[in-house]
This record gives C-alpha cells, structure tokens and sequence, in this order.
C-alpha cells in the first residue's frame, strides 16, 4: 500500500508575479493557512470552548470583592487676624505654596495623598480592622498586610481638584468604613502634622517676641535715663524755643545798649538812667551767654532750653536713642500680630478636608469581571492552539522533507536532555 501523502508536502504553490518580483506572500500560503485551520477545526474549538468555559466557570465561582468610594475636597483656610491685612498678603506673597502654585502644582494634594500612603495611616487601618486576619496572612504581617492594602486602595486626584478615595474588601459594609476610616485618619494626622508645624513657629515668634519687649525696654530706659541726665523732653520742641528765646533776649539786648549808647552821650556816667541801662546790658548779656552755654532752668532739674553749644552732640545722641525706641516699636507692632496668629494656630483644630461624597456599602461586586475574565480566555487560548497545531505542521513538515535530518536533530537533543543533563568530566589519567 502506498504510504498518505501530506498534501502541503506535494503541491508547490504557484509563483505570482509579485512573488517573482520580490513582492508579497502568494496566494497558496493563505490556502495552506485555510487548510491547517480546516484540518485542525476541532482541536481548536475544543480546546478554546473548554478553556473558556473552564475561566468563565473559576471566574464565577472566585470571591467577590466590592468597592467603596468617598470623595473629598480640600477645605479653605480662613484668614487669621484679618485686620492685619499688609501682614497677611505679605504672608501670603512669600508662602511656598503660592510659588508652587503659579506652576501648576497642586502642593495640598500631594501633601495629601503623601499621608494617605504613609506607614503611620496604613497601620491604623490595619490595626482597625484587624486586615491581617481578613487577609489571611500569618508570616510577615506587617509587610505582607500593608502591601496587600495597598493593592485593594486607590488614591486618585481628580481633573476638579478633589480626592477620590476607593477600598475593595470582601465585605461591602467593612469596604465602606475603610474608606471613612482613610479620610478620618488623613483629617487627624494632617491636623497634628500642622500642630506640631505651628507649635515650631510659635516658639521662634515667642523668642523672638520676648527678646522684642526686652530690647524694646531697654531703649525705652536708655531715652529716659538720657532725657534725666540733660534736661530733654523734646528735643526738636525745646531747640526751636531755645533759638527763639535767644533771638528774643538778642534784640533787647541790641535795643538796650542803643539806647544806653544815647545815654552815654546825653549824660554822665554817674547818671541813674545810664548806670540802670548798663546794668539791664549786662543782665541780659549774661542771660544770651547762660543759654549758649547751660541753657534756661525750670524748676529745680527740668531745663526749659537747650545749651546751644551742646545742641549738635545732645541732639543726634537723643536720635539715635528715640530712633531705637521707635524701631522696637515697629518690630513689636509686625511680631504682635504673627505671635498671636500663631498661638490660634497651634489650638486650632478644623478639619483638612470636607467630605464630599460618604463612603456606602456597595450594591454590585466590583471584581471578578467575569465577561473580561471569558474574553481574556478566548483571546489566549485561540492564540495558544494556533501556536500549538502550526508548531505540529511544522514539524510534519520537516520529517517530512528530510527524515534523516530530522531524526539526527531529535537524536542530538534528546542525548543531552534537551540540555539539560550535565556532562560528566572525563577521569584524569
């Protein structure tokens, strides 16, 4: 009897003329894939209806898992101490967030879910929730737990700007309460994160708010010790009196030796009214000099005038003096406000974020997908049995066309375990 032919073995496919050009595959190739298919048709069906069927049914009958979504948004921060508008914008002006910002980054979000996969926050909800029991796991608790959370959560900002926050769990009601939970612990932690932020703060601004009163003091006691010493109320007040009391006491006296000048002519010098002038000429002579060089008393230590000779070295010795007090003044009018505020900080305890969407118990199972799950099926096991039976027509193929060949090549691999075995070294001699 004569042996089957394989009719792919026979039949040489016909050269077109792109073939012979150099061009694209000849039509008999397509033929002979129709054919491999025709010929193999229930291998493939088979193969991928019971796969398929085998996925669809495991894919039912995994656990269900439900997720639970809340939404949040950033909530807005009230302006402290509004009334110090300048040191608010200021504030504002230099803050780092605002720097941020004119970039396009969103620093509270990123802040945000920076807390929301911290260790601190995972573990509370470990811990709450007792996840390693639910999850199962028994060696590596922490480690395993945690990333095993992490893989049923889904932190997600959103184009708007709020939160998303998504827990898958077994149980519906228990993925609700996660998901609560999250946006509680981000509110506590994120308060306490700023507290401790602000308590910082507070004690520089205090340091530098107390070393403020005691400089500021100190200025204060350094004019007042120097207003005591020379007689100084207001310098400025008292020079100008000084200049016009002198220029006052100057004319009379100007006028005064006029007229006794005429005296001196018209009379002796034994005369009354000449010896009374000269003596109002040197009174007031002696009051001019008095001023310019002591100045006018009132009372017993309070000087009305200022000596003109001392008037340079007294009047910018009581500027420098003035000029520190009003510069601590200044100081201590901007540190009030920032000492206060920051004190309101470090106590207050507003929530960072306002719940937008609460976290429900899910009515329908999130995950197994059962129609993706058929689907992936499908597509890999008609993937797989295509391989499979072109593999085996290859192989026909070539035992076909050269069995000597072939069977040298299957004797080769197969001496070798398909390199698998170890060669053994050969003895010394």
């Amino acid at each position: 009897m004569k042996e089957p032919v394989d009719v792919f073995m026979d039949r040489k496919p016909d050269m077109t003329e792109d073939q012979k050009d150099g061009g694209y595959m000849p039509a008999s190739m397509l033929l002979d894939f129709l054919a491999v298919l025709t010929k193999h048709r229930r291998f493939i069906s088979r193969f991928v209806l019971t796969l398929t069927i085998v996925v669809t049914v495991a894919a039912f009958l995994l656990p269900k898992w439900y997720k639970s979504t809340t939404s949040v948004f950033t909530a807005e921060k009230t302006e402290i101490l509004s009334a110090f508008g300048g040191i608010s914008s200021l504030a504002r002006n230099l803050s780092p967030a605002r720097a941020l910002s004119a970039f396009g980054a969103n620093p509270e979000a990123d802040r945000y879910m920076a807390i929301l996969k911290s260790g601190s926050v995972l573990g509370a909800v470990i811990e709450r929730f007792k996840l390693d029991s639910v999850y199962e796991i028994t060696t590596y608790k922490v480690e395993k737990t945690t990333k095993e959370l992490l893989g049923n959560t889904e932190f997600t900002v959103e184009d708007e700007g709020n939160i998303t926050i998504g827990v898958y769990d077994k149980d519906p009601q228990r993925a609700a309460d996660m998901a609560n939970f999250f946006v509680e612990m981000l509110n506590k932690t994120n308060s306490e994160l700023l507290v401790q932020n602000a308590k910082g703060n507070r004690e520089f601004i205090e340091e530098r708010y107390q070393k403020n009163l005691a400089d500021l003091a100190t200025a204060e006691d350094s004019l007042r010790l120097f207003q005591k010493r020379h007689g100084i109320i207001a310098m400025p007040e008292q020079t100008e009196a000084s200049i016009k009391a002198a220029a006052e006491i100057a004319a009379q006296l100007a006028l005064k030796e006029v007229q006794v000048g005429v005296l001196k002519r018209t009379q002796s010098a034994d005369n009354p009214a000449v010896m009374g002038g000269q003596i109002e000429v040197d009174e007031l002579r002696s009051k001019l000099a008095q001023m310019g060089s002591l100045g006018a008393n009132v009372g017993k230590d309070m000087k009305l005038f200022v000596p003109f000779s001392k008037v340079p070295d007294l009047g910018m010795e009581y500027l420098r003096r003035y000029r520190e007090v009003e510069i601590q003044y200044k100081v201590l009018q901007i540190i009030t406000p920032l000492y206060e505020q920051a004190r309101v900080e470090e106590r207050r305890q507003t929530p960072s974020v306002i719940v937008l969407d609460k976290a429900a118990p899910a009515e329908r199972k999130a995950k197994p997908k059962v129609s993706l799950y058929a689907l992936m099926a499908l597509v890999i096991s008609t993937m797989f049995s295509l391989l499979v039976v072109f593999c085996i027509e290859g192989v026909n193929r070539v035992r076909g066309t050269n069995p000597q060949r072939f069977d040298t090549l299957v004797n080769t691999a197969w001496s070798d375990k398909f390199g698998l075995r170890w060669k053994r070294r050969s003895a010394r001699t």
